[in-house]
């Protein structure tokens, strides 16, 4: 009989602690899209405080960084989520960037190095998140700037994604454009740096994760 209570008990909290299962939404993108801008415009509306510096530097972002327990709200809905900002994904990280970017060589290849890393932690977390948010340059053609195999890989997982984009207080910004090349996904364009729009970013939110 105790050994049975045991086991109902085990069950019991076992399956308690799976519901409270903390959901992950990693912020996905290319080097400078604006992912760590929007992670610091959520955690500013939502905690008070940023999540980590932005630069014009490519990969200023070089680790997997995270923010936990966020709780966001809209009318009598409420959604609680830890957010991982990840480095930005490239497939080419040359040291020769960083020197154009006025870093000396020894710095350049340091943090070609770490850079290099971070993309490939960055795809290891694809394993861990539940719903991913790629954050674009609207400025930018999104071909150049979306690794089709990872959001193959996110839609074989059938891992909820929503497409940002962003920088749409910039005049070159067609977010028509990334609707036509993405029409499989929804598609909201912002502006993480002035907030335009982010209303609209945080509604569907609600929309990709159904809480």
């Amino acid at each position: 009989m105790l050994d049975k209570i045991r086991s109902a008990l085990k069950s019991l909290f076992s399956g308690f602690f799976k519901k409270k299962k903390q959901l992950k939404l990693g912020l996905y993108g290319p080097p400078n899209g604006g992912k760590t801008t929007l992670a610091n415009k959520i955690c500013k509306d939502w905690l008070g405080e940023e999540m980590g510096s932005v630069s014009n530097i490519p990969h200023e972002t070089r680790e997997i960084k995270i923010k936990e327990q966020i709780l966001i709200k809209s009318g009598n809905k409420q959604l609680t989520f830890n957010l991982v900002d990840t480095p930005g994904i490239a497939t080419r990280i040359d040291y020769e960037d960083f020197v154009k970017a006025g870093l000396d060589e020894e710095e350049a290849k340091t943090r070609a190095k770490e850079a290099t890393k971070g993309v490939i932690d960055s795809i290891k977390w694809l394993d861990s998140v539940d719903a991913v948010v790629v954050v674009l340059d609207a400025t930018k053609d999104p071909l150049n700037q979306v690794n089709i195999t990872i959001l193959g890989n996110l839609q074989a997982k059938k891992i909820p994604v929503l497409i940002v984009g962003n920088k749409i207080d910039l005049k070159r910004a067609d977010i028509k454009k990334i609707e036509n090349t993405f029409p499989q996904y929804k598609v909201v364009g912002i502006s993480a740096k002035y907030g335009t729009s982010v209303e609209d970013f945080y509604t569907e939110l609600f929309n990709l994760v159904k809480p």
